[in-house]
């Protein structure tokens, strides 16, 4: 013990503070370590609670500068209104693919065709729903009368009959419809706008079914028959009336007299009896007639016209009834009718 208390002893002042300086180093080599590893720490708590902020703020931003292109592009495609004017009829579009769409109403063009009947689309939306009809895909039922649909639109329409519901009304005179499309096409009546014509002869007309009906004044095209007969018309309507013909059905009556007609129209006249009407009237005499007809032969006086006319001997007649009592001279028949006619015809031949 002796022994090492002399080795200390020996030590000197100058080991003493080097020793000294030795050991406050380690302290600040230890306090230098302590700190960098607390601030290893706090860097990895403020990764830990500030990381995940920084990724959803990153992801929103991106999102942000997608959504603000997507919008720029958009801006792009689009054009002003103004620029989307249809120049037949006025109508104005949003973006110029969709006056692309509406300007195959006037050019009749229908780019989608059918392969399994031959029909043809304008739109390929109704391409779609029309190729239904051969798959026999019918989702959309009415709970009240079981009628299927291919579209849900079609049934919402389908619906208001059944409720009486209108909501589409005229602010010119009133009148209410189920369906906007029935709407517009009824305003064109106060307007006055023709939007389809007939790339043909340049007629327009207020609807479009009117406007292919004409159309086959142009092709020839008869496509409705009627099976009693084999008689062709072009236009349904005009089948159905002829139809009455072969079943006898009458069903427009006089209230008056009880006289019954196959057409409207014809009751319509017929009623000018009762009302003593004659609407047309000559601008050069002022004589009045019951039917346009009526007027139209009437102003052969006036014009001198004779379209009737003998292929035997070319003389020409005023009236119809005239050329077939001069045939009878050609054929050697028995004149009929007024024997005063009957002596002028003579006079005629000479």
């Amino acid at each position: 013990m002796a022994f090492i208390k002399e080795e200390n002893e020996d030590i000197t002042i100058e080991d003493a503070i080097t020793v000294k300086q030795e050991d406050t180093k380690e302290q600040t080599d230890l306090i230098e370590l302590k700190e960098e590893s607390r601030e290893q720490d706090e860097t990895e708590q403020k990764y830990k609670f500030e990381k995940p902020h920084n990724i959803i703020t990153d992801k929103f931003s991106h999102l942000q500068t997608k959504k603000k292109t997507s919008s720029q592009k958009r801006a792009q495609k689009t054009v002003p209104r103004s620029h989307c004017t249809c120049k037949q009829c006025g109508k104005s579009f949003s973006q110029n693919g969709h006056l692309k769409v509406h300007m195959r109403i006037h050019t009749g063009e229908k780019p989608f065709t059918c392969q399994q009947c031959g029909q043809s689309f304008d739109q390929k939306g109704a391409f779609t729903v029309h190729m239904r009809i051969h798959t026999g895909k019918s989702t959309f039922t009415c709970q009240q009368c079981g009628k299927s649909y291919s579209r849900k639109e079609n049934l919402r329409y389908h619906m208001r009959i059944h409720t009486g519901e209108k909501p589409f009304i005229c602010k010119h005179c009133g009148r209410s419809f189920t369906r906007r499309g029935s709407l517009e096409s009824h305003v064109r009546i106060h307007t006055g706008v023709k939007p389809y014509i007939c790339s043909q002869c340049g007629r327009s007309f207020t609807h479009r079914p009117t406007l292919n009906a004409h159309m086959r004044i142009h092709t020839g095209e008869k496509p409705y028959t009627c099976s009693h007969c084999g008689r062709s018309f072009d236009q349904l309507g005009n089948l159905n009336v002829h139809m009455r013909i072969h079943t006898g059905e009458n069903p427009f009556s006089c209230q008056q007299c009880g006289k019954s007609f196959s057409r409207k129209g014809n009751l319509e006249v017929h009623m000018r009896i009762h009302t003593g009407e004659s609407p047309y009237a000559c601008q050069q005499c002022g004589l009045s007639f019951t039917q346009k007809g009526n007027l139209n032969i009437h102003m052969r006086l006036h014009t001198g016209e004779k379209p009737f006319t003998c292929q035997r001997c070319k003389k020409s007649f005023t009236y119809q009834r005239d050329l077939k009592r001069h045939l009878q001279i050609h054929s050697g028949k028995k004149l009929q009718g007024c024997p005063v006619r009957q002596e002028l015809y003579k006079i005629e031949q000479f």
